[in-house]
Formats: C-alpha cells, sequence, structure tokens
C-alpha cells in the first residue's frame, strides 16, 4: 500500500515494482496494488480481495499519522477504543495491518546499497575510498511529527557505529540540520547523499537537486529531457557530491516487504 499523487506519477511507481517482483514469485495467491491518494484506493479495496488471509504493508518510510491513523482507520483496523489492532477476523477471514517498510531493520543495507551503488556506477575521476567520504541519509522533516527524523537518526547510528565513512549525518529539507548546510558540515572533499524516500518523486529528483544547489531551471530541462536531475558526480562549493535514488526503489525493498508479512504471520 503507498500514498500516491494525484500530481506526480512517479511516486507510485515503486509501490507497482515491489508488487510485480512478488507475483513473479508466486508466493501468494494474490498480490494487489492500493493507494491513498490514487485508484485503486483503501476504501474499496477489500471488496476485491476474496483470500481468506490478507496482509496489508504500508511502503511507507515512517511510523506516524498515516500509518498510525488514517490507514488502519479507513481500513477498519481501530477498534472500538481507537486503539490499533493488527490482526482481525472479520466472516472467517483474517486480515493483518503490517508495520511500515521504513523502520524495518534491514533498511540499513538498503541505504548501504544505494550509496555503494551510485559511487561505483559514476567513478569519474576515480573511486573514492570510503573513509574519504561523509555519508548524508536525507529526508523530508518537519516540525508536525518528527518520526520521520527519528527514523533517519537511527539509521545515522547504526550506520556510524559500522566505520565504513569517514562520518554520516542526516540531512533535512525543512529543519536541522538543513541539506543546504552539507557543504560545511563534511569535512572530505566527497559526499554521497542517499534520500530516504520512498520514491524517486518531487522532492529527490527537484527539490533535493535544487537544495544541493543545482538551478532550477536545469533540473526541468534534464526533467522534459528524460535525464537525471543531478549528474554524479557533481562539484559544489569545493565538494565532489554523488546523489543516489530514493531507498524505496531499492530491489531488495520487495524482499523488506515480505519480512513484514512475515513478521505479521507469526
Amino acid at each position: 500500500m503507498g500514498h500516491g499523487s494525484t500530481s506526480n506519477a512517479e511516486s507510485a511507481l515503486p509501490t507497482y515494482q515491489h508488487a510485480d517482483e512478488l507475483r513473479r514469485r508466486k508466493i501468494f495467491g494474490e498480490v494487489v496494488e492500493c493507494f491513498w491518494k490514487i485508484e485503486p484506493n483503501l476504501p474499496g479495496i477489500f471488496r476485491n480481495v476474496f483470500a481468506k488471509e490478507v496482509f496489508v504493508v504500508p511502503l511507507f518510510i515512517s511510523e506516524g499519522y498515516f500509518t498510525d491513523e488514517v490507514i488502519p482507520r479507513e481500513l477498519g483496523f481501530l477498534g472500538n477504543s481507537k486503539v490499533l489492532e493488527r490482526k482481525q477476523v472479520r466472516e472467517r477471514r483474517s486480515f493483518h495491518y503490517c508495520q511500515p517498510v521504513g523502520t524495518h531493520a534491514s533498511m540499513t543495507e538498503v541505504i548501504l546499497r544505494r550509496a555503494a551503488e551510485v559511487v561505483s556506477k559514476h567513478p569519474f575521476p576515480r573511486i573514492p575510498k570510503n573513509s574519504d567520504i561523509t555519508l548524508f541519509i536525507a529526508g523530508h522533516g518537519t516540525g508536525r511529527n518528527d518520526n520521520s527524523h527519528k527514523a533517519i537518526e537511527r539509521q545515522v547510528e547504526l550506520i556510524r557505529d559500522r566505520n565504513i565513512y569517514a562520518a554520516v549525518h542526516p540531512a533535512f529539507m525543512e529543519e536541522e540540520p538543513l541539506i543546504t548546510e552539507i557543504h560545511s558540515v563534511a569535512q572530505t572533499k566527497s559526499i554521497v547523499m542517499v534520500p530516504f524516500f520512498i520514491s524517486d518523486g518531487l522532492h529527490s529528483n527537484e527539490d533535493i537537486p535544487e537544495l544541493l544547489g543545482e538551478n532550477r531551471n536545469l533540473i526541468q530541462e534534464r526533467l522534459k529531457a528524460g535525464q537525471p536531475t543531478w549528474r554524479n558526480p557533481t562539484e559544489k562549493k569545493g565538494r565532489l557530491i554523488w546523489y543516489g535514488s530514493a531507498v524505496g526503489t531499492e530491489p531488495f525493498m520487495a524482499d523488506v516487504i515480505l519480512e513484514r508479512v512475515n513478521e505479521q504471520a507469526g
């Protein structure tokens, strides 16, 4: 289950991508996509699913308003006491509501894969040593809900403890520490940034490249031409920056979805 967007079709692509992969594996009797903002949408999704056991996995980065309130309310997982019930039996059918994928422990590996991938694919002028790289995990950040902030800070701690990179930091669009400040935060020439988003949509494709210093008109020209909005690597303010794809587009995410189902199945 994804968020979806009426203004950006890219936001739905990871949901379709991972659903296709799970269908290919033939593990389940049926795999169905659904969304909050676009069709097929949440309220009517169960009317078209007839399995005796149904699992709903939110393809969201963090726990928060949507995963803890909106989705459970729309799908009937909030009981009479407004307490989230992750398993319900309705008319001899079992319905399960899983944890969001973004908080799963294996997301650390997803981030590391994304970071290594972008550097290896774009080695110019050469592949820097990890000990010469500062890794930034980028998120939206908002004063309305700090769960996204906490999820990113947790990943920063986990990766920092592995001593893979010279330094690991969070960076946010709308709260401190800001993405616009990474050039002064990093103590290394090389920077790798991984966007902690589900899709390569408006924020990760347009807003963050602009915050990193790319010209807005150039970003729009590249979009129209079907080109990446950030050229890897690009030098800005004395730093060489590699910018990766959103974590939600990583193929391994299909396995994270399976893990969430297995956990809920007990």
